[in-house]
């Protein structure tokens, strides 16, 4: 929504008028000014894609299980680490207490823990993860968008916010039938950009445990990415 101010006044010159010039000077500044807004969007494509693995086990003797986890994370991050492309990132990793019946006696220990992967690579990082869940079970499969691409598309969007605020600030000034406008300031703010996508691993799971697993297809799909431009301008008469 636009604003349009306007202030006129008969000044008396005496010596208390010429006191508060400094306080009109400031007001001075606000003279003719509107505030306006302009938006600009684009499709955006999720091209990472995010996988969480984990494994979880069980053992009355809690160093035991923790070598057997140790042991299991090691030998999926070996096969994850001959895989190009593909980031690797080790997640959370909890062990706790299993009770009794009578919740009042400790009588083993689970443990969980995470393995994170992160690919631009769909279909490679696709087959890793039908081949590591031989072992590991899925947490969540997640599509975001990569930083490069990120800055890419706020680059493109700035310019276009940048053209689309002009745009208005002509049309506003054309108007009210300004000579012309200046941008007294102006502020950007973007949105859109989503936190990971998730989907569900049901579908690799099943391809996983198949006697010959196919490459399952993923699709990531697209955000709307919305940048908005919001500013003062001054019109000049």
């Amino acid at each position: 929504m636009s604003r349009f101010i306007r202030s006129a006044a008969i000044i008396t010159f005496s010596a208390s008028a010429l006191a508060s010039l400094p306080a009109m000077a400031a007001d001075a500044l606000h003279y003719n000014q509107i505030s306006l807004r302009a938006e600009a969007s684009q499709e955006v494509a999720r091209d990472k894609m995010i996988v969480t693995l984990y494994t979880e086990s069980q053992n009355a003797d809690p160093a035991k299980l923790a070598a057997e986890i140790t042991t299991t994370l090691n030998q999926a991050l070996g096969q994850a680490r001959e895989v190009k492309g593909v980031t690797l990132r080790q997640g959370s990793r909890n062990s706790y207490p299993i009770y009794d019946s009578k919740n009042q006696k400790i009588t083993g220990w689970r443990e969980r823990a995470e393995l994170r992967l992160e690919s631009a690579d769909f279909p490679a990082l696709s087959k890793l993860t039908g081949e590591l869940l031989n072992t590991l079970k899925m947490d969540s499969m997640d599509f975001a968008i990569a930083d490069t691409t990120r800055k890419a598309s706020e680059d493109a969007l700035l310019k276009d916010a940048v053209a689309a605020f002009k745009a208005r600030a002509q049309l506003a000034t054309d108007a009210l039938g300004g000579k012309g406008y200046k941008i007294v300031n102006l502020n950007f703010n973007t949105n859109g950009y989503p936190m990971p996508y998730a989907r569900s691993g049901g579908m690799m799971m099943k391809a996983a445990m198949a006697d010959s697993a196919p490459t399952p297809e993923v699709e990531a799909g697209t955000s709307q990415v919305t940048m908005s431009a919001d500013g003062v301008i001054e019109v000049l008469q």
